[in-house]
């Protein structure tokens, strides 16, 4: 949520900046809002100050002997009209909240401007993707995932895994979690997978983006986390935080669940682009001095991952056009995969600075005033496992079909270090 004092102070700039979004924001709108919030509070605060001060005197005319009668008529009135208003105040409120929580986030400014992803900018590569003897084949013609059986169970975007390509995917999830937790410092949570609206409304998907969750029926209302950034970043949900705390990093593996409703007719083959996948989540807290420092220490971790995998890959900015709601500035790690010929999104790391925490009334104490302000949020893959998968199939894979274990991965795999290949 953006500060609704920066928006009464100096509504020109944020109009400027969400336009780079390609979000207009509805001056006029607001500004009529925003001045009968004023009205009507003014009003609202004048009847209440009314209605006490003729308590007041009801009592004094009591203590006088006096009749009370025109004053009773006069409270009652003044009653009506304050219900009145303050029904009115509340409407005004409303409409004013539900503006604002539909405005995303404020970009850095240097965040390059562009329509969509064909504007990212690449930063850096590390790696060379490897030359192949034969002709790479994509991960789903390996023959490895058995979609088949996922879609008889699940239907369409769901994937069972078995044997060792299951156990390929578990020792990607603890490699990921040992070295960010031994190697980096990092605190492991384990967190609820099912989350009530207010944690979702704390972090930006709701209420924009409804339409892409799970809801779960029932006697209570539940969503599927699309991601273990909801209830990780919500651990500091209504919290002030003391400065020795911070900063505050955590990792966390979960499952996602995402119905994927803005991406009809993409990636519908494969594990690209699925209804429920594995991811290992990386979840910053700071303060607001350190949150850039904070993104390329975050960014960096998620690097050292495919680094260790020695898996082909590129940093980009994502532009104006591509970046989520919530976050400031974004960096996109894509992955090279063989199979497809091209780099894929496999790790997003953004800086939210006080969005969230706004939202989410998330606070630390400046030691130099001593006084609460709003932390900033920071949170990115550290990596999709599942992608992850996707992207060892195509790297390691061999001419006769069967994939090479990574070096990285071989403590994992019970002496595996080759996976056949599929007999079909």
């Amino acid at each position: 949520m953006l500060d609704p004092k920066l928006l009464r102070a100096d509504i020109e700039t944020v109009r400027a900046n969400l336009a780079r979004r390609g979000v207009e924001l509805d001056v006029a709108r607001y500004t009529a809002l925003e001045e009968g919030r004023k009205s009507l509070q003014v009003t609202t605060d004048e009847l209440r100050n009314r209605r006490n001060q003729g308590s007041k005197n009801i009592g004094r005319a009591k203590a006088a002997g006096e009749d009370i009668q025109p004053l009773l008529d006069e409270i009652a009135s003044l009653g009506d009209q304050l219900k009145q208003a303050e029904q009115t105040l509340g409407e005004n409120h409303a409409a004013l909240d539900d503006l604002l929580f539909g405005l995303p986030n404020l970009l850095a400014d240097d965040v390059p401007d562009g329509a969509d992803e064909n504007d990212n900018v690449e930063i850096r590569r590390w790696g060379e993707p490897r030359t192949f003897d034969f002709e790479p084949k994509q991960h789903d013609d390996l023959g490895l995932l058995d979609f088949e059986a996922a879609a008889r169970i699940s239907g369409a975007r769901f994937t069972v895994l078995r044997g060792a390509v299951a156990r390929l995917q578990r020792a990607l999830v603890q490699f990921m979690l040992n070295l960010h937790v031994d190697e980096h410092g990092y605190e492991e949570v384990y967190v609820p997978f099912l989350v009530k609206a207010p944690a979702l409304f704390g972090t930006g998907q709701l209420p924009k983006f409804r339409e892409d969750l799970f809801e779960v029926s029932g006697d209570q209302e539940f969503f599927l986390i699309p991601t273990a950034e909801v209830p990780a970043t919500n651990l500091v949900r209504e919290q002030i935080v003391e400065a020795d705390r911070l900063p505050i990093r955590m990792v966390a593996h979960t499952p996602c669940f995402r119905s994927e409703a803005g991406s009809y007719g993409r990636d519908t083959r494969g594990m690209i682009r699925q209804h429920q996948f594995e991811k290992v989540e990386l979840v910053h807290v700071c303060s607001p001095e350190n949150s850039w420092d904070e993104l390329e220490v975050l960014v960096g971790r998620a690097e050292t991952v495919l680094q260790r995998l020695e898996l082909p890959y590129r940093a980009v900015t994502l532009c104006s056009g591509d970046i989520g709601a919530a976050a400031a500035r974004t960096y996109d790690l894509e992955v090279w995969l063989p199979g497809q010929g091209k780099y894929r999104e496999i790790s997003s790391c953004s800086n939210c600075t006080d969005y969230q925490a706004r939202r989410m009334q998330a606070r630390w104490r400046n030691p130099a005033t001593g006084k609460p302000e709003l932390v900033h949020t920071l949170n990115g893959s550290g990596l999709a496992a599942g992608r992850c998968l996707v992207a060892v199939l195509e790297n390691y894979q061999q001419a006769d079909g069967s994939v090479a274990v990574p070096e990285a991965l071989k403590p994992w795999m019970g002496g595996i270090d080759v996976i056949p290949a599929s007999a079909g």
